[in-house]
């Protein structure tokens, strides 16, 4: 819905104006318009170097839903072959060596996601919120610069201000990689298959593009750099690389990228970022340094970048009314509240600095700080305990705290880890990965062994979850989880029979070593 261009009722043009239209701003601008406020929402993200345009939804909305495409598009070949054990087959005989269709999946997954941005915006108009594709940057206390796609520019004046612009993949500043190298967010706009491809990053989007495209048949490659799904458990993302390593993907350790060229003897607009035609003997040629000072050259077709995120902070005004920034990240310092250090300006979502950023957590604490601005309602959004998932081809689901992370805040004396494997029964059929699904529950044993965190891999992890994430918030014991009754035949019911602990394990490996 436009915004009116009639003169404003009061001293301000809104109640709310919201800057940026990822997760956390819709939530926020919906249900302050459901509050009977007058909201306008500013949404206007350059594309990205290769040139991919951003829809509206932001990175959290757009690229969860490609991630989850990308997963499926993985695991849907391996059904495929699990199907035979199932008694079904193709007519023909030759017909079992299936092909996948890179074009067909890119302009399936892009046309989902223009639907989503439409779905969004028929959502904002029955809501009642006024939108604008344009960019916004503050230039006065209550003053935003509105400038539109054709760099017309006109001031609003609002008396909240939210900041929900979200952040976009980073880029190492080394030579070749903004010319030759593409982030997560183009991976579907290439107009061919990435071919032999080397990620760059142990990050979630580094590990979930390599299973994805390991999945479809094609060699990949990963440099850790710098370090394996940094934040989460270790000994979970451990046996996440374990899986990906049987599963054909070459990891590299101790190393880092260095220098992306082209190479020699192929056209400059072949490998150029901006190419759109897709081309035979494509290379790029890698350089990777290693600790050792050593360096070795490699060729690629593709080398896709997952080295970390950055707030899209910049350029809109901030340092100029006091609203105070991490000077590394760019993200806005806020307090419990959502709250800046500038009184009537708040941030939602991964602009924030210190806090875990999903979409979830982004749509819940959008949705109680305008009810915290226009319904009297104080409660605060709960920042622990919040559910993530690596959208990897098994599947890894965590809420809580890590192992080392519990064994740092209570001593590892104090806390006692249930564990064990267990086998999906659509996987015993075609008997697949039999010790590859894993699960475990950190207790906090002072505290009547209070749950403090639960880790899930395998097959709907995510989905897995959710429930524990409820009943932890309730503050759920190993008592109470062993008092529950398991659901057979699926596998979540593992997590009412856990009787071994890493102690006792370890224990028993000490025994058999002797």
């Amino acid at each position: 819905m436009d915004p009116p261009t009639r003169p404003p009722l009061g001293p301000y043009d809104y109640d709310l104006l919201v800057i940026g239209g990822g997760s956390g701003g819709l939530a926020v601008a919906k249900e302050a318009a459901a509050l009977r406020k007058k909201v306008l929402i500013l949404d206007l993200e350059a594309p990205s170097v290769r040139g991919t345009k951003r829809e509206l939804g932001g990175s959290s909305l757009n690229l969860n839903s490609v991630r989850k495409f990308l997963q499926q598009t993985s695991l849907l070949g391996k059904a495929i072959q699990d199907s035979q054990k199932y008694g079904w087959s193709f007519k023909e005989e030759g017909d079992l060596d299936m092909c996948h269709s890179w074009s067909r999946l890119m302009e399936a997954v892009q046309e989902q996601v223009k639907s989503r941005s439409l779905e969004l915006k028929r959502e904002l108009e029955s809501c009642g919120v006024f939108y604008l594709s344009a960019g916004g940057e503050i230039v006065a206390p209550h003053t935003v610069q509105v400038t539109d796609m054709y760099g017309r520019k006109r001031r609003l004046t609002a008396e909240t201000l939210v900041i929900a612009t979200g952040d976009r993949p980073q880029y190492l500043d080394v030579p070749g990689d903004r010319q030759y190298c593409i982030t997560s967010e183009d991976l579907l706009s290439l107009p061919h298959p990435p071919g032999r491809t080397l990620v760059v990053g142990g990050s979630a989007e580094g590990l979930e593009c390599a299973g994805f495209l390991s999945g479809l048949g094609l060699p990949v490659t990963v440099v850790l750099q710098p370090d394996l799904l940094p934040g989460f458990d270790q000994k979970m993302a451990q046996k996440i690389e374990n899986h990906m390593i049987v599963a054909g993907v070459d990891f590299r350790y101790h190393c880092s990228l260095a220098k992306v060229e082209q190479t020699e003897g192929c056209s400059k607009d072949v490998l150029s970022v901006t190419s759109q035609q897709p081309s035979e003997g494509r290379r790029l040629t890698v350089t990777i340094a290693y600790k050792e000072g050593q360096s070795k050259q490699e060729d690629f077709d593709t080398v896709l970048l997952s080295v970390g995120r950055k707030a899209c902070t910049s350029d809109m005004g901030l340092q100029r009314v006091g609203v105070q920034c991490s000077q590394h990240s760019g993200r806005i310092l806020v307090n419990e509240s959502d709250q800046t250090s500038v009184d009537h300006i708040y941030a939602i979502g991964s602009v924030q600095h210190g806090r875990l950023t999903t979409t979830g957590l982004s749509v819940h604490a959008g949705t109680l700080l305008a009810r915290r601005l226009y319904a009297e309602d104080g409660i605060l959004c709960d920042y622990t305990n919040v559910p993530t998932v690596v959208l990897t081809p098994v599947e890894y689901a965590a809420c809580g705290l890590s192992e080392e992370k519990a064994n740092l805040t209570f001593g590892e004396a104090s806390i006692e880890v249930y564990h064990s494997y267990y086998w999906p029964l659509e996987w015993t059929l075609p008997a697949r990965n039999k010790n590859s699904c894993y699960v475990k529950v950190i207790c906090h044993i002072p505290d009547r062994e209070r749950v403090v965190g639960v880790h899930v891999m395998g097959p709907n992890a995510g989905d897995i979850l959710q429930g524990f994430v409820a009943a932890m918030k309730c503050g759920l014991t190993k008592q109470q989880l062993d008092a529950t009754v398991g659901l057979h035949p699926g596998s979540a019911q593992v997590f009412t029979s856990l009787t071994q602990t890493q102690r006792m394990s370890e224990a028993s490996m000490v025994r058999g070593n002797c």
